[in-house]
């Protein structure tokens, strides 16, 4: 049974309105805590995999294989959400946050035993993806069940918070731990980390998350769904943005941050750590940011320009060879993501409707899902071009990207999400 949401957000401001939806909430203040500790799992392994594929590497390219082999089961986005649509959320999270513990214990495992290859290494990574990537359409669409419309943009970015958080506070133990006892303490602390997630989702199993029954085949319910969503422009618009950003620049996130850390900025793990660090400290103040604007006009507007500076950003740190001006730029980069973590999952629920919103987040899992093709292209280029002339291109070709969407479906920019205001197709 849902308790009571939130009252409505719309007309207030300020720091005690950026946390609204955890008060009086108890089913969405149990989602958020388990966020907290799932994502923590996720920054901690994060880096100290990626670290490690490169300490038994040496090499980009190998790197972003390892990388693209973990991203691969956000192609299964589309499957994934209508799952979402079919079956009840909760057990399919506590599924997914079962699977991400036993894979990340068995590479720790290995890890701790001397026995861990840069294939079993590969394999791991897979696994863990295969527990990650498909969960994602059921957490976020649980979101709006939880709240309501009116409280969606504060929840989104009280979760964004929480991703936020576990940035500073995940890849900062992960470097530390690296460098003082080892690369397998970091990815116990990630299993501890899942463990927890799950057991917090534990008094929600009862939820009924089903918005209804289905005959017809999952497959069915894909084709469905993505006929309905294509003709919504404005849903299509915030998908393009997605695609864009994960195509260009979340694959250098992903992949090349020990590269950069190592070679042009010659930082140890630590160094690597405070760099992710200072990305999630400033995604942390944009998050709070958005939080306490409440139910504000003209997001789609912040979603563009925010994902814009996101890209010049970028393109500046790609140039910086200063470590100080480079934590400097991270913190402006986890700032003005926010605009993009926040109001990518905000506008997609908002501009369709409620009996398709698994599987227009699954076609979201699906335009992230690119990321392992792009990462590889990128790794290509990376390794001749190298990772600061590759990154500063891929940043110009997204704010271009963006420039053209602006111009193409300008009804984006003044899109506030209010339906008695506004026509959602």
């Amino acid at each position: 049974m849902k308790d009571q949401t939130t009252a409505p957000v719309r007309s207030k401001v300020g720091l005690r309105t950026a946390f609204s939806s955890l008060q009086g909430n108890r089913n969405f203040r149990l989602l958020w805590v388990s966020n907290l500790f799932f994502f923590g799992g996720i920054w901690t392994q994060t880096l100290v995999l990626g670290w490690l594929a490169y300490e038994l590497t040496g090499s980009e390219f190998l790197v972003a294989v390892y990388t693209a082999v973990r991203l691969a089961p956000l192609l299964l986005g589309p499957v994934a959400g209508a799952f979402a649509d079919r079956h009840n959320k909760i057990k399919l999270l506590m599924v997914a946050c079962g699977w991400a513990s036993v894979a990340v214990a068995i590479v720790a495992s290995l890890a701790t035993a001397g026995l861990l290859s840069y294939w079993v290494l590969v394999a791991g990574g897979l696994a863990i993806g295969l527990a990650q990537s498909p969960s994602q359409p059921a957490r976020a669409a649980l979101v709006l069940e939880f709240v309501g419309r009116e409280n969606l943009s504060n929840a989104n970015a009280l979760n964004a918070m929480a991703l936020s958080a576990t940035q500073v506070i995940g890849p900062a133990l992960g470097g530390v731990m690296i460098a003082a006892i080892g690369a397998p303490s970091a990815l116990w602390v990630s299993t501890a980390w899942y463990v927890a997630s799950l057991l917090l989702m534990l008094p929600l199993r009862s939820f009924a998350t089903v918005v209804e029954h289905h005959t017809v085949s999952v497959f069915s319910m894909v084709r469905s769904g993505i006929l309905i969503i294509s003709r919504n422009r404005l849903a299509v618009a915030v998908l393009m943005v997605t695609l864009a950003a994960n195509t260009l620049i979340w694959p250098v996130y992903q992949s090349f941050m020990p590269v950069f850390a190592a070679e042009q900025l010659h930082l140890n793990a630590a160094g690597l750590g405070m760099l992710l660090t200072c990305a999630g400290i400033g995604g942390f103040v944009g998050s709070v940011v958005i939080a306490g604007m409440g139910d504000f006009r003209y997001k789609g507007g912040l979603f563009v320009f925010g994902t814009a500076a996101w890209g010049l950003f970028w393109g500046a740190f790609a140039l910086s060879h200063a470590p100080w001006l480079s934590y400097v730029l991270m913190g402006l980069i986890g700032l003005t993501s926010a605009a993009f973590g926040v109001l990518q999952t905000t506008l997609l629920l908002m501009t369709t409707e409620p009996a398709v919103h698994g599987r227009a987040l699954g076609l979201q899992e699906l335009a992230i899902g690119i990321m392992p093709v792009s990462t590889l292209a990128l790794g290509l280029i990376a390794e001749h071009a190298g990772v600061s002339m590759t990154t500063f291109g891929a940043s110009l070709l997204l704010i271009a990207a963006l420039g053209i969407l602006a111009l193409k479906v300008p009804t984006l920019l003044t899109f506030s999400g209010r339906r008695h205001t506004e026509t959602i197709v």
